[in-house]
């Protein structure tokens, strides 16, 4: 697919904008978001805190001591989810072909609505000035043909900015940057990558150390030395039904203990497995979210059996989540999700042959029903009506 135009659109420092859209009192004071105990970190820090040099994953100590008139506010995740909610929702008006690489950005192919435009760069302005207005929510756009040059755009100007990243300019707006400001090259990557002599951008796309950078990162060497070139993917993976639903709560105060766990998650297990059964959906796909007192996050998933809702099977496989990663940190949220969903009104239902079968699964008049109601033509018959008129 060549020729496509593609949007990132990221929320600028989205938990602390967050915090001064729902307090008003906040505005124009430096702001953090944090855990309140001595030990946390800052999770996101507006852009007052950040010209006092505090930045996300610092100690909040520290914090404190380079800005003193620091205001740190503990975090509202449930808040969070929502104004996230009404961005997508909001980008959706302009086109449903978006792509949420996280809580507060997204990828737009904008290549079918982008003509619309008298100039190419109207649509990002508009969508930038939008989102401010009604949601008020700051937020930069990238412009590229692909997602990581669009990426890469969007990080350039902050906050409010709007960067356009063509293949052609790659070498004298990309190469010149640190291996540190590229993305998709992780922390421990770097001090490998140094200590060999990659300090740019332009040297991961250097011919020359192609053969060196496949052994050092593998298969992640390969895709940096990609992207390094300007290359990279412009298919966005976006669907317009319901992927997943899920449950979360965040917690009073911090707990630790197994018990208090397992009664959350049974709690959580229970809600979802009754929205699932309300909804008439079964999953195939478990996942858990853990978030620690320092705003650290542990998101896991776990592919099951078959597609199911029962609340038994949601809290065992959640448990056992939790068990292979729990980090013995204080936690502060925890979240079960279904994912790679089915509605049983309108999907046949996948035998398992190695398992007993369960009431109607194996009610062939009525599987041969539910295939020639959705194949427009088809006449399918079981083998027994096919012997009676043989």
């Amino acid at each position: 697919m060549a020729g496509r135009v593609i949007f990132h659109i990221d929320l600028n420092a989205f938990y602390a904008s967050a915090e001064v859209l729902k307090n008003s009192a906040l505005e124009g004071q430096p702001v953090a978001v944090a855990g309140l105990h001595r030990r946390s970190v800052v999770s996101t820090a507006n852009y007052e805190a950040r010209k006092c040099g505090v930045h996300s994953a610092m100690p909040l100590l520290m914090a404190l001591e380079k800005c003193p008139q620091l205001v740190v506010v503990q975090g509202d995740f449930s808040w969070y989810e929502e104004l996230s909610n009404r961005f997508f929702t909001y980008l959706r008006k302009f086109t449903p072909c978006i792509e949420p690489a996280s809580i507060d950005e997204c990828y737009m192919d904008v290549t079918d609505i982008i003509g619309n435009y008298k100039r190419p760069l109207d649509l990002a302005w508009i969508i930038q000035k939008r989102v401010y207005e009604d949601l008020r929510l700051p937020c930069s756009i990238g412009v590229g043909p692909n997602k990581f040059l669009a990426k890469m755009a969007s990080d350039m100007r902050k906050p409010m900015g709007i960067t356009v990243l063509r293949k052609q300019e790659v070498p004298s707006k990309l190469w010149p940057l640190p291996i540190t400001d590229m993305w998709g090259i992780g922390k421990k990557s770097v001090p490998l990558l140094e200590e060999r002599g990659i300090h740019t951008i332009g040297d991961l796309a250097d011919p020359s150390n192609e053969t060196m950078l496949m052994t050092l990162l593998g298969k992640q060497g390969y895709m940096a030395i990609q992207h390094a070139r300007g290359n990279g993917s412009n298919r966005l993976s976006y669907n317009t039904s319901v992927q997943s639903i899920s449950q979360s709560t965040t917690l009073d105060r911090d707990i630790i203990e197994y018990d208090e766990v397992k009664t959350v998650f049974r709690r959580l297990a229970h809600s979802l497995s009754q929205r699932a059964k309300q909804e008439k959906i079964k999953g195939s796909l478990l996942s858990i979210s853990i978030r620690y007192y320092d705003f650290t996050n542990a998101v896991r998933s776990q592919s099951l059996q078959g597609y199911t809702n029962e609340e038994t099977i949601l809290l065992e496989t959640a448990l056992l989540l939790f068990d292979q990663n729990h980090s013995g940190k204080e936690i502060r949220h925890l979240g079960i999700g279904l994912g790679s969903l089915y509605s049983e009104e309108t999907s046949v239902t996948q035998i398992d042959m190695f398992q007993e079968p369960v009431e109607d699964t194996n009610d062939v008049a009525m599987v041969l029903k539910q295939l020639n109601k959705q194949l427009p033509g088809a006449n399918l018959i079981s083998a027994a009506q096919l012997k009676k008129k043989m």
